[in-house]
């Protein structure tokens, strides 16, 4: 259990096949948390874990787990790039304290980093940015920064500036050590740190002294000693960059290939040195449900009053697991707390630390921490479990209506009874997904946001219940209305 500033708490997020699930899994690797690189393309990951993610290639749910890096503890969670399963995504980042958002080096800025940089924005997350597969052809590191502050108006400033373009990528200058780090392609590699090539040392200082002009529009500590012509030291660049991360008024870049382990460990200390830690974001803020009115915070210390958001809920052979977010107190295994949407007191039966679909039992948990929780049978996404001596209520998690719907039926009466118990678990597990029966035809419809991701529910409920069910066609949902008078006359 390591200290509160000694934890980060960390989302990858991007678009579609930016690369998300593969730098965690380098993440995973380089940490010694696995011993084994699972690739996204053999489905062999051991963040996507579920058999429909690892057979079409996708991320469909958030995965969390654990590992250290250089004495720090960094809850990951490896979150969705489809529209389909933005919720994923959404939920995720309401209890992170920072992100990681993966551009592809091609591509650049493309809708769905549009989406998760707007709900990074909402929820005021400090982030840094990865452009990713710089050695594919066509590949920019310029254009993708420009890309960064032109459709997305973020304050992009690269601390790192690229050796070689495509399939020539072999390293990377750090702008603030100004030293050059050389990458083999290797995966069990560790960059080699050299000197700055001589052909480099220009470009290379033109680049700091660009990042350094960026920090002191934001820094007095900065601005002063560069206009009157002092040093500027390796400690006062960390510090108001890490100022600036926190405060969402800059996004440092860094660049690499994840795939070729190319640029990893360099992210990895960015995360350590620029992302905040639970003690470093202001305290969470709620209301008394005793009287709504009344304004409550939660500092993230170990003596505060317990309280906690539950962000996700996931069924583990039929039995529910919360997912949770502790932002203060703590909590043992066979405590109560209370719900403060039912307000009713649950037992917590059993606390686990997680790894994707793997868990590992713990004895407590403590503020900054993000565990697995079983026992909370009344629990649902965004709802406030907190000590029942000190209430809190904190903000509900946003969902979303459904766009698309379409029939499900069942193929006898047995099969139905068992298709209805499934889709109250799924409705239970996402909040996105809704069945009903429909008045007129007697049908079940289900209904979600997408085509991919009814397909998935159906899939999800033949092969988790056993449920063979028939499934219309998908159709759009939408309402008619009137929008003027007009005559009209029947002959």
């Amino acid at each position: 259990m390591a200290k509160i500033d000694m934890v980060r708490n960390l989302g990858v997020v991007a678009h579609i096949d930016a690369g998300k699930t593969t730098v965690s899994e380098r993440f995973l690797f380089h940490s010694g948390k696995i011993h084994k690189v699972g690739e996204v393309h053999d489905g062999e990951t051991e963040m996507d874990w579920m058999d429909q993610e690892r057979e079409r290639g996708i991320t469909i749910t958030a995965a969390a787990t654990t590992f250290e890096w250089k004495k720090h503890e960094i809850h990951l969670i490896d979150t969705p790039g489809h529209v389909d399963f933005t919720i994923e995504v959404e939920r995720s980042l309401r209890v992170l304290d920072g992100a990681v958002v993966v551009f592809c080096g091609v591509a650049g800025v493309q809708p769905q980093s549009e989406t998760v940089w707007h709900q990074a924005d909402k929820f005021k997350v400090p982030r840094l940015a990865f452009i990713n597969k710089l050695d594919r052809i066509g590949a920019s590191f310029q254009g993708a920064v420009a890309d960064i502050k032109e459709r997305l108006g973020a304050n992009a400033v690269p601390i790192q500036l690229p050796i070689g373009t495509e399939d020539a990528f072999s390293g990377a200058i750090d702008l603030v050590r100004m030293k050059a780090y050389m990458f083999t392609g290797d995966v069990t590699d560790v960059p080699e740190i050299v000197e700055i090539p001589g052909d480099l040392q220009a470009s290379a200082a033109d680049a700091r002294d660009q990042m350094i002009q960026s920090l002191a529009d934001l820094d007095d500590a900065i601005a002063v000693p560069y206009l009157e012509g002092q040093e500027i030291t390796i400690a006062m660049l960390d510090a108001a960059i890490r100022k600036a991360t926190i405060a969402v008024k800059m996004v440092p870049v860094l660049g690499g290939t994840a795939l070729r382990n190319k640029g990893i460990h360099g992210l990895l200390d960015a995360v350590i040195a620029y992302l905040p830690s639970p003690a470093d974001v202001p305290p969470v803020s709620g209301v008394d449900p005793r009287n709504t009115t009344e304004r409550v915070t939660r500092a993230p210390k170990n003596n505060e009053p317990f309280a906690a958001l539950a962000f996700k809920i996931a069924m583990d052979e039929g039995r529910k697991v919360v997912f949770m977010r502790v932002f203060s107190g703590s909590i043992e295994a066979g405590h109560e707390v209370l719900n403060v949407r039912t307000n009713k007191k649950e037992k917590i039966a059993r606390l686990f630390q997680l790894h994707a679909n793997k868990r590992e039992r713990l004895d407590k948990a403590v503020a900054g921490e993000i565990v697995a929780v079983a026992g909370l049978k009344d629990a649902t996404t965004g709802d406030t479990l907190c000590d029942p001596k000190s209430p809190i209520l904190l903000e509900r998690i946003d969902t979303y209506e459904p766009v698309i719907s379409q029939a499900i039926e069942a193929e006898n009466q047995s099969a139905k009874e068992r298709l209805d118990f499934a889709l109250a678990k799924m409705a239970d597990e996402d909040p996105t997904f809704r069945f009903n029966e429909d008045a007129d035809t007697g049908q079940t419809l289900i209904r979600g946001m997408g085509e991919l991701h009814l397909e998935i529910i159906v899939d999800r409920m033949k092969r988790e219940y056993g449920v063979q069910a028939r499934a219309g066609k998908p159709q759009v949902v939408y309402r008619e209305t009137v929008l003027s008078e007009a005559d009209g006359s029947a002959t």
